[in-house]
């Protein structure tokens, strides 16, 4: 049997049709990351992983990286209530960012929503943006709003030992797959008094004296859900942070493919930007993950820290992020 290379594009994880497969994903390895499945071998370039020296690097070559389909193995798929579920393995053996990894598609596009590694725990993508959140805040808790299988949610408690994750999540069926195939479990059981998960929406999302923080990862159908360009829902998380705390938000980009072609990943990802602008003022800031600055992005809100004080508060591969806040200007 012929095989059938699997390419890379994209920094947000895309869909899982019949071939040519594509997966759009919730990445970061500078530009979208995308896995698309050709009737053509292409040429493999390597991709640099983001790391301190490398963190001004953009790909632009990731249409030709491939993996070969038999180097990917669909662990479980089918349909949930609310998504449709597919679990990747990508072979050790593959020349390519997501090998020995396990990722999670959901919706039609395929959008990847959470990934974890065999032998690593960082994962060259905007889970490790998303870490970076608990050095500025206050003591409290965070709460994660669109827990996936727990990718954030494990690097955040690796990395702060004294770390409290509230983690919410629509869909039943995701939580038990990351349970299954990407170690939730036994992070749960490594963690009682640290990690605590709901099912439900996530916009209710509340805890006792507040959040110290929020990190917001909502995508429905392949897109930021709707709610996120109305001020009123940033007026209402708002409220439910301490005195001194932020929210990072994945706000997505170019990269992301919604089921519905109305739903222009750029267009939506501005508004979402705007919709903050009005609650936070000039209090929040971007960070472009992607070749060109529309293809994806995280935001956050409040003073920007100062940045030495940031950096010193991670560990050293997480410092290279620190840098690349820039002022939201609508």
């Amino acid at each position: 049997m012929r095989s059938t290379p699997l390419g890379l594009a994209s920094h947000q994880i895309r869909p899982f049709t019949s071939p040519p497969i594509q997966i759009s994903l919730h990445f970061l390895p500078w530009t979208p990351l995308n896995l698309q499945l050709s009737p053509r071998i292409p040429s493999l370039s390597r991709f640099h992983p983001l790391t301190a020296k490398a963190q001004n690097t953009h790909l632009t070559k990731t249409q030709d990286n491939g993996i070969p389909v038999d180097l990917v193995k669909i662990l479980v798929k089918f349909k949930s209530r609310h998504n449709y579920i597919r679990v990747l393995e990508v072979s050790r053996k593959a020349d390519h960012p997501f090998a020995g990894s396990r990722l999670l598609l959901l919706d039609g596009p395929g959008n990847i929503h959470s990934i974890s590694f065999l032998l690593k725990s960082l994962t060259d993508t905007y889970f490790d943006v998303l870490a970076t959140l608990p050095a500025v805040l206050p003591p409290g808790p965070l709460g994660i709003l669109g827990f996936g299988a727990g990718s954030a949610a494990r690097l955040i408690l690796e990395t702060y030992p004294q770390g409290v994750v509230h983690g919410w999540e629509l869909d039943p069926s995701v939580i038990e797959v990351g349970r299954q195939y990407f170690g939730l479990s036994k992070l749960e059981k490594e963690n009682p008094d640290r990690l605590f998960i709901y099912i439900g929406n996530a916009l209710n999302a509340s805890v006792r004296n507040g959040f110290s923080g929020i990190l917001v990862d909502l995508f429905c159908k392949g897109s930021l859900i709707p709610e996120l360009q109305d001020p009123g829902t940033w007026e209402k998380l708002r409220k439910r942070l301490r005195k001194g705390g932020r929210i990072m938000v994945n706000v997505g980009g170019s990269c992301v493919e919604a089921e519905d072609s109305r739903r222009d990943g750029k267009v939506v990802m501005e508004e979402t930007l705007k919709a903050m602008h009005q609650v936070f003022g000039d209090k929040v800031f971007v960070l472009n993950l992607g070749n060109r600055k529309e293809d994806s992005s995280i935001a956050i809100t409040g003073e920007l820290p100062d940045l030495d004080e940031w950096k010193k508060a991670l560990p050293r591969p997480l410092r290279c992020y620190v840098d690349m806040w820039t002022p939201f200007t609508p």
